[in-house]
């Protein structure tokens, strides 16, 4: 089960906060976060980030070096190139203002991708220009192959319909089955 949108939007005030006063002694709460969670200065330069976003990357990102995002590549949801310029959270910086409801990939070093939701948010000081921006990731990959799976299935019993042979259609059904089997989440004892 993923965190709901009111709960990221919980972690990214407290982020904002903790941030915002740069006591790294309070970072701890950010640290301990199981989802990636990310700082950017105005300029979009990587400032803080906590050990989920080793585990999510795949790397480790450089603060003060890396722009942007803390992925080694990123694609959007129909599988383009997105240079990290682009990406979300250049946008946020760039508008000033959140990204939502935008699905991207991010491609590891050793080439697997994971399927997230990036939600960029501007911080802003006294004066209300931009100083930086937070940024936390939902993991959509399960979901996303779960999509992928119910959509072979449906393609397996469109098949079915026009397809004679018993045995071809007693293969096409069990195939529809595994597949519904493989988009079905796990089940918690």
């Amino acid at each position: 089960m993923h965190a709901s949108s009111s709960t990221v939007d919980g972690i990214l005030g407290q982020a904002a906060i903790i941030l915002q006063e740069w006591d790294r002694e309070q970072f701890a709460p950010l640290d301990a976060l199981s989802l990636p969670l990310y700082a950017t200065d105005a300029a979009g330069v990587i400032t803080y980030f906590n050990p989920a976003c080793i585990a999510f990357a795949g790397r480790t990102p450089s603060v003060n070096k890396d722009r942007w995002c803390v992925t080694w590549k990123l694609y959007t949801d129909d599988g383009e190139f997105l240079p990290h310029d682009q990406c979300p959270m250049a946008v946020a910086l760039k508008d000033g203002m959140p990204v939502r409801g935008v699905a991207a990939i991010a491609e590891r070093p050793d080439g697997t991708r994971l399927n997230f939701l990036p939600f960029p948010t501007p911080l802003r000081g006294e004066n209300g220009a931009v100083t930086g921006a937070v940024n936390v990731f939902l993991d959509i990959t399960a979901e996303k192959q779960a999509e992928g799976f119910r959509a072979r299935a449906a393609k397996c019993r469109r098949l079915i319909a026009s397809v004679n042979d018993p045995m071809t259609i007693e293969r096409l059904t069990l195939l529809a089955a595994e597949l519904d089997e493989k988009a079905r989440p796990p089940a918690f004892d």
